[in-house]
C-alpha cells in the first residue's frame, strides 16, 4: 500500500481511507484499488453498486468535468465487522458545462478490516444541485 501523505492525527484506518480518497481524486482507480479488499462493495450515490474503484470514477466522469473533495473530518468507531470511518466534507469542481461549484456536502462511510477497505457507502448533494440547475426545486 502506498500512502500519499501521512496525516499525523489520523488512525491507521482513517489514513487508509484518506489515501484511498486522494488516489480516487487524481483520478487513479488502479492506485485506489490498492487500498480496497478484492471483494469490496462500493455503494455509490443513487444506490449504484460497484466492485472496483473504477466504477465511481467512470460514473463521476459523466456527472462532472472534474471533482475533488475537501476532506474536513474523519470520524472513527469500532464496528461489528471492523473499523468504521466516516469522511465528511464538501465537493468542489466543475459541471460538464464548465460552471464551477463548491460547498457540495458529502459523507462517505467506510468499513476497514485487516488494512483494507471492504465496504464503502457514498452520499452527497449533487443530485439536488443538478435539479436546481435545471430549474426544478428539490
Amino acid at each position: 500500500m502506498t500512502a500519499t501523505r501521512t496525516q499525523p492525527d489520523l488512525s491507521v484506518e482513517a489514513q487508509i481511507v484518506h489515501d484511498y480518497l486522494e488516489a480516487s481524486m487524481k483520478p487513479d482507480p488502479d492506485l485506489a484499488a490498492t487500498f480496497v479488499a478484492d471483494d469490496v462493495v462500493i455503494t455509490f450515490t443513487g444506490g449504484r453498486v460497484f466492485s472496483h474503484p473504477s466504477g465511481p470514477t467512470s460514473f463521476n466522469a459523466t456527472r462532472y468535468k472534474w471533482v475533488k473533495k475537501q476532506m474536513d473530518t474523519f470520524d472513527v468507531a469500532q464496528g461489528d465487522n471492523g473499523t468504521v470511518v466516516y469522511s465528511v466534507g464538501t465537493l468542489y469542481g466543475e459541471w460538464p458545462d464548465g460552471t464551477l461549484f463548491e460547498g457540495n456536502r458529502y459523507v462517505d462511510r467506510f468499513e476497514v478490516k485487516n488494512g483494507k477497505i471492504f465496504k464503502m457507502d457514498v452520499w452527497n448533494d449533487s443530485a439536488e444541485r443538478i435539479l436546481i440547475r435545471k430549474g426544478i426545486e428539490a
